[in-house]
């Protein structure tokens, strides 16, 4: 029988284990300018300071040409013009929404994977010494039936 080996001991496996790979990082320096463009877009966008932007000025704008004096209306609504903007309006309003809600998600997702595969990483680690130990104990218990003369069925 071969001499036995040793399992490492946790604190001897945390010193060799290797740092996780910091994927967000490597994507974004993978990126062109024009991802980069498209993501700053999004991330500027999908904010509710966007949503708010685009309420005020539409609310401001149909305000002032619905109520403000003939002479000072920049742009008097004909009829189908304004019902068809009223009637875009909320899509209007609907996509910024959206974008918000996609991007508080896509955070909350990208988070979560990450304390995934640390959580997996750490339990594969520490199956492994669990399952070195087993393998040690297990050869200890064969050496010692082997010692007393008894031999397994294989």
């Amino acid at each position: 029988m071969t001499a036995l080996e040793k399992p490492l001991s946790l604190k001897e496996f945390k010193k060799r284990r290797q740092p996780l790979r910091n994927v967000n990082k490597e994507i974004s320096e993978k990126m062109n300018r024009v991802d980069r463009f498209a993501v700053w877009i999004t991330d500027r966008v999908g904010t509710m300071g966007f949503f708010l932007i685009i309420f005020v000025w539409t609310v401001l704008w149909l305000g002032w040409n619905l109520l403000a004096p003939k002479d000072l209306q920049f742009d008097p609504p004909m009829g189908f013009v304004f019902w068809l903007f009223i009637s875009n309006l909320i899509q209007i309003l609907l996509m910024p929404l959206i974008m918000v809600g996609q991007n508080i998600q896509g955070r909350h997702a990208e988070v979560r994977a990450e304390s995934d595969l640390e959580v997996n990483v750490k339990a594969e680690e520490e199956i492994e010494i669990i399952l070195h130990h087993l393998e040690y104990q297990n050869a200890i218990l064969i050496a010692m039936l082997e010692k007393q003369g008894i031999k397994l069925a294989d």
